[in-house]
């Protein structure tokens, strides 16, 4: 297998197969289990109901961060652990993993010192905002509890620059500042780990749009999502990572429950250069008039906003609604009134569903972002057991699998040979460390592949130091940029594809790149996408225009894009859809 190949497989091949570990749930946490697992060598199969970290996993703030606010409850030791793990994540995958300078606006002195008392004790306090002194003292305590691994400075406070007197209301009067982290591309990084375990345990498998149906004795059933086809395999252990679907897989494979619920998240990506210049790098952290805490930042090169906590029911039926559109709107204004924030500047949304573990408070904000391990034992109906996986946050999602993994590895009678703790991810491992490394990285790409620098460089902040092999890999395929996202060519989008699990055009579209969430698809884009897919995955002219309609009205429906309806019947050749009819898969219709 090559280092840039995912072994993913349909379930249709797993069927009679045996292995030692399956794990429902292809989000961070399953994957993260995964890749431990893998590292000892334990064999293990990994299915999910749909794409590789389709779920909450692929809808987070895009934040690596210690959770700054959860002091005030008293989550001393989940804010140790994540702001480490933040730590190790800004070192072994700095490809995707970035520092984040983050500025908490102030406008009081005092404010918020009872209120966190209140917090603290497990009082419920009136809303107020958090003054000077109150920040000035978790900030303090973050910066103790973050201090292992730490690769980043410490907080300050200061008097309100200048500059950040024309960004925030005029009421503001101080600024703190500290740093946490971003992640550019969540979905890549859950794709990495999986290639990673496959690597280090080559009897481990992963598939996609495959759902488990049942466990009776040591047997799982599990249903091909695009075929219907039912296939079996054996386990000796199973794993239910599935997040805030957790008690409904309990049900299916004969498990405990209820232990989680679920709120949405809601976040905006806005097309509005004039907030990014003034926020130079940094994200701000406030709180709305409501006691939420809201978060603003530059996102490549986008703005990213976020976001709302709302109690759901059915993780499957959620969209942004057009009333958390406008709260966050709202919110904007409120903090920055000297600029204007409309619809109009709201190019993306996205929700995911965080999954907490089952309380009784007042608010959502108020329930732990702490994570457990259970275990259901063997019944008189399955033979073995299920090591479930309760809350927990994408940031703390290797501490998370490292408990897993060790439950697991005592049902199976096995001891852990490595830890997961210093290991790069994927592209992270060799990466450049300077600005001249980096110089001579590319001087390597581009001598040995022909690309250009611009392209060269693009690939590496896209894929790390695989990006090296994958240059010399499009070189021999022709790398033409596409016409309509010229930032990816016809050879890059094919070699997605084939290689890393594409099912479907949302896959590749709003998954596999960073085009969707960027706002860079456009109707022409899509038809011209879609060509390619077709082509690299053998679709026919109506599989091809069902994948693009499905995928148009995803873009649509669930993520506020605006794009023109694909028709049901057979559309004629127009600007929309022109590439796709020319594609030689496809042929003339």
């Amino acid at each position: 297998m090559s280092a840039w190949q995912l072994p993913f497989v349909r379930p249709a091949s797993l069927e009679g197969r045996h292995f030692s570990t399956v794990i429902v749930g292809a989000g961070i946490n399953g994957v993260g289990v995964f890749r431990d697992l893998s590292l000892q060598r334990v064999d293990c199969l990994i299915v999910d109901k749909g794409d590789f970290g389709a779920g909450a996993s692929s809808a987070p703030s895009r934040m690596i961060h210690g959770g700054l606010r959860y002091l005030e409850n008293g989550s001393f030791s989940l804010v140790a652990e994540a702001t480490r793990e933040r730590n190790l994540l800004l070192r072994n995958a700095p490809h995707l993993v970035q520092p984040l300078k983050t500025v908490v606006p102030l406008s009081s002195f005092f404010g918020g010192l009872l209120s966190s008392a209140l917090k603290f004790f497990g009082r419920t306090p009136p809303q107020r905002t958090r003054g000077l002194l109150a920040v000035a003292a978790g900030l303090r305590l973050y910066d103790l509890l973050g201090r292992r691994q730490r690769v980043m400075p410490g907080h300050r406070i200061s008097r309100v620059p200048t500059n950040d007197r024309r960004l925030f209301r005029a009421a503001i009067r101080w600024t703190a500042t500290f740093f946490d982290a971003w992640i550019s591309h969540p979905e890549w990084l859950i794709l990495e780990l999986i290639g990673d375990a496959c690597r280090d345990q080559p009897r481990s498998a992963a598939a996609n749009y495959c759902r488990v149906t049942g466990c009776a004795g040591n047997i799982l059933t599990l249903r091909d999502e695009i075929t219907g086809a039912l296939v079996r395999v054996t386990a000796d252990t199973v794993v239910n990572a599935t997040g805030a679907w957790l008690d409904r897989s309990a049900a299916v494979l004969g498990g405990a429950g209820p232990r989680v619920m679920g709120t949405k998240g809601s976040h905006l990506v806005l097309d509005h250069p004039a907030l990014r210049d003034a926020l130079e790098g940094r994200m701000a952290y406030f709180e709305a008039v409501d006691g939420r805490v809201c978060i603003v930042y530059p996102f490549l090169d986008r703005v990213l906003v976020g976001s709302t906590d709302i109690p759901v029911e059915d993780p499957d039926q959620i969209v942004t609604e057009p009333a958390e559109i406008d709260y966050l709107i709202d919110v904007l204004r409120e903090v920055f009134p000297n600029m204007a924030f409309d619809r109009q500047h709201v190019i993306y949304t996205y929700v995911g569903v965080r999954p907490l573990a089952r309380s009784d408070a007042d608010k959502p904000g108020q329930i732990s972002r702490d994570h457990s391990v259970v275990v259901d034992p063997p019944s008189a109906t399955r033979d073995v057991p299920i090591v479930g996986l309760v809350g927990g946050k994408w940031t703390t999602f290797r501490a998370l699998a490292e408990e897993a993994t060790d439950h697991v590895l005592r049902h199976l009678g096995r001891s852990r040979t490595a830890s997961t703790e210093s290991l790069p991810i994927g592209g992270g491992a060799e990466l450049p460390a300077d600005a001249a490394a980096t110089e001579r990285f590319i001087d390597k790409m581009t001598a040995g592949s022909g690309l250009g620098r611009v392209r060269a460089l693009g690939l590496l902040r896209r894929y790390g130091s695989k990006a090296l092999p994958l240059a010399q890999r499009l070189a021999a395929s022709g790398d033409t940029p596409l016409r309509h996202a010229p930032e990816y060519s016809a050879a890059e989008l094919s070699y997605l594809c084939m290689e890393t699990g594409v099912v479907h055009l949302d896959d590749l579209v709003i998954r596999r790149t960073l085009l969707a969430i960027r706002g860079l698809v456009t109707d022409d884009a899509l038809a011209e996408i879609a060509g390619v897919a077709a082509e690299a995955l053998g679709w026919d002219a109506a599989r091809a225009h069902q994948e693009l309609s499905a995928c148009a009205a995803a873009l649509r429906e669930r993520h506020g894009v605006r794009l023109q309806p694909v028709a049901a019947h057979e559309p004629a050749p127009s600007a929309f859809d022109a590439s796709l009819m020319a594609s030689p898969v496809l042929g003339p219709t």
